[in-house]
């Protein structure tokens, strides 16, 4: 169970992860240690995954982010295990989800230039044998980037 000292310390980490548990344990009012023990837990009961870098895709050339749709013809659990295995070879998706609706998938995909995301479409998405088609809608400009989850 957590309480409200454990939900303003998971918001302070989602928005800075570098912060020491001296200036954690300003922000909380507690001490550092208690401050450690409580990031220790939660990181142990699995609240927090991990601690990432977020890096500017632009500057890493990466200048098209798209969201392709992804239609099965063929549905069924060897198809699927195949689908999900070629999705985790391919460091251009960086997100994939199974979908409610007409797709079946929904894969965030970050690629340096046009003619890269048509060759992910053309030469990895569409020969796969379960994959009758694909909608792809390239994103103009990001209002707002991926934020912390509601704490």
């Amino acid at each position: 169970m957590l309480d409200d000292t454990d939900y303003r310390l998971l918001a302070a980490l989602q928005k800075d992860a570098h912060l020491t548990a001296q200036e954690l344990s300003e922000k909380l009012n507690l001490s550092p240690s208690q401050v450690g023990r409580r990031r220790q837990r939660l990181e142990a009961d699995g609240f927090i995954q991990g601690y990432t870098a977020r890096l500017d895709p632009l500057k890493l050339g990466l200048n098209v982010q798209g969201f392709i749709q992804v239609h099965l013809g063929t549905h069924g659990p060897e198809h699927s295990r195949s689908f999900a295995q070629l999705m985790a070879t391919r460091a251009e998706i960086v997100s994939a989800w199974t979908m409610t609706g007409d797709a079946d998938y929904l894969l965030r995909v970050y690629c340096q230039d046009l003619p890269s995301l048509n060759r992910l479409i053309h030469e990895v998405l569409l020969p796969h044998p379960a994959v009758s088609r694909v909608h792809s809608q390239i994103v103009m400009d990001q209002l707002k980037r991926d934020g912390p989850l509601p704490t």
